[in-house]
């Protein structure tokens, strides 16, 4: 594959370099762009800039310019202000769309700017410093030279890019981290494949996209297992070319749940912010959870059974230790049979946080668990917290004796199996585990929980109009909303799934309970719910159909709307 430069200049100007809000964008206006920031770029001082920018098309124009112009990019993973402050003893400068207190830089439009020097940058170019996830601790910098990441392309075009051909590259996840960055940026530039400007968060912008074209998608463990089953996939089902999950492991149940409504089986890639990708499965069939190197990859395995790589694109000549422990299948192929990292000391005694979690997903009260070691609630003595997603059987004990009677539950479960002190002490039930921008649930999300107070799950309601089949509320989302953590940090909407929520929940309180949940129908979302705007809620009970309408709308127009189906309930 020629190198990522050579690309951009040969590639003809009318040429689709993606979308953007259903138009196409052509290399010609993709190019303009480039042209613009890196003529801010030469202008600018200093070596360093933050880059951040939700749009992907104008992302990879910055990100272009800056290489064109010198300049280190430090991919910030967001814009709150802890992250910004961390940034701003190592930057010159913050591109994009940073808080105004940051001055962030745009340029405007770039008509005018001369073309720049399209030669690449040498190869040991300081080209980007990306971060870690968090998922273990702190997110650590780490500085990737231009040569790593063309490395790395090469590789992924090589293993998967016959397959792909010229798909549209759509996304669930950020580009502001490393798989983001390299499947739905810097690949696609490479390669000629057409990307989608925008992040497809909800499933009900996702499934049209993906039928509307041939397609990938970038996706995360955290995205695919959430896949609601009652939207219609077959359009993207056959027009879909590959499905990628990274981030994460994909368990086998999530797996077969994406396959059944996308059709195929997704690639799953195995990596770090510090060696790149390392080696990809797919479990097919006899649920086979080998991994496979990439191309270029070594890997080995120490003494005490943890992984260590050699790649180009993993950076120094010898090999990177992991804190990955692996099981040799083939003498190429490789099993992960967890972190060891995830021993810790309680009370001078090793404990498996892995053998916990197991513990309580083997206990069949809980559906996720995470489990994390922390000050007790004094800030003392170090103990477990487990942060855990019931399952029906675990709701249903809440339900009856609440959070001490489920705590009590799941101690007697690990009890016979675990050391005393390894016993949680501190427990956190949540209707989902929290998920960042990248798919990813950190170490810092879970433990904020044990501090925070409690957060709002429900709008500020008032009632307008009300008869026995029809109501009409009126309702202001807080501020401090729990579902709008991650949707988004740096402009808050009411999540969809939230949304049809509330219009049961509002239905069953005001129009009375109609039934077991049986199906939606002609489900819509027209424009954002953001908190602090209020919206209307008007929901209509049609009994001979056994049917729930609701509609949410205010004076900016239509918001969403849908009609939910219940059936008879067993107990009547």
């Amino acid at each position: 594959m020629p190198d990522l430069f050579s690309a951009l200049a040969a590639r003809a100007p009318d040429a689709l370099a993606g979308w953007r809000a259903g138009d196409p964008v052509r290399h010609a206006d993709l190019l303009a762009r480039v042209r613009g920031w890196a003529a801010l770029g030469h202008r600018s001082a200093g070596a360093n800039v933050a880059l951040y920018h939700d749009d992907s098309l104008e992302f990879a124009a910055a990100l272009v310019g800056a290489w064109l112009a010198g300049k280190t990019v430090w991919l910030a993973a967001d814009v709150l202000p802890a992250t910004c402050a961390a940034l701003t003893g190592h930057v010159d400068a913050f591109w994009g769309e940073f808080p105004e207190l940051h001055a962030p830089h745009v340029p405007a439009d770039a008509d005018a700017v001369a073309e720049p020097d399209w030669r690449a940058p040498a190869p040991d170019f300081p080209a980007l410093v990306v971060f870690t996830s968090g998922t273990t601790g702190a997110p650590v910098p780490i500085p990737k030279r231009l040569s790593q990441l063309t490395s790395e392309l090469d590789a992924l075009e090589a293993q998967f890019g016959a397959a792909l051909g010229d798909a549209d590259v759509v996304a669930t996840v950020s580009h502001q981290h490393i798989y983001g960055l390299l499947f739905r940026v810097l690949w696609p530039l490479a390669a000629g494949r057409p990307v989608h400007a925008a992040r497809h968060e909800f499933p009900e912008t996702l499934a049209p996209a993906l039928a509307a074209r041939p397609a990938m998608l970038l996706a995360s463990p955290a995205h695919l297992k959430r896949l609601p089953d009652h939207l219609d996939w077959r359009g993207a089902a056959s027009r879909l070319r590959a499905v990628f999950s990274s981030g994460g492991l994909l368990d086998e149940a999530a797996a077969r749940h994406a396959a059944a409504l996308l059709g195929t089986v997704p690639i799953e890639v195995y990596g770090s912010s510090e060696t790149g990708g390392i080696a990809w499965r797919r479990r097919a069939e006899g649920n086979d959870a080998g991994w496979t190197p990439l191309p270029g990859v070594v890997w080995r395995a120490d003494a005490d059974g943890l992984l260590a790589v050699r790649s180009a694109h993993a950076g120094a000549g010898d090999w990177l230790p992991l804190a990955d422990r692996v099981q040799d299948l083939d003498g190429r192929r490789f099993l992960l049979c967890g972190r060891a990292d995830r021993i810790v000391k309680i009370e001078e005694k090793r404990i498996s946080l892995d053998a916990v979690e197991a513990g309580l997903l083997a206990s069949g009260l809980a559906r996720e668990a995470r489990v994390l070691a922390c000050p007790d609630a004094g800030g003392g003595r170090q103990v477990l917290a487990a942060f855990v997603v019931p399952s029906d059987a675990g709701r249903a004990v809440l339900a009856e004796g609440g959070k001490t009677a489920l705590n009590a539950r799941l101690r007697a479960e690990l009890a016979p199996g675990t050391d005393p002190v390894a016993l949680p002490r501190r427990w956190r039930y949540l209707d989902a585990l929290p998920v960042d921008a990248r798919g990813k649930t950190t170490a810092a999300q879970l433990l904020a929980l044990l501090d925070a107070p409690a957060r709002p799950r429900h709008p500020v309601v008032r009632v307008l109009e009300q008869d026995a089949a029809r109501v009409l509320l009126e309702l202001t989302v807080p501020a401090d909303l729990l579902y709008l953590d991650g949707h988004f940090d740096a402009a808050p909407v009411l999540p969809g799934v939230v949304q049809v929520d509330w219009a049961i929940h509002y239905g069953a309180v005001y129009l009375g309970r109609a039934g077991v949940f049986a199906g939606m129908q002609a489900l819509k979302f027209q424009q954002m719910i953001r908190p602090g705007c209020p919206v209307r809620l008007e929901l209509s009970r049609d009994a001979a159909k056994g049917s729930l309408a609701f509609r949410y709308f205010s004076e900016a127009g239509a918001h969403a709307s849908g009609r939910i189906l219940y059936g008879p309930d067993p107990a009547c």
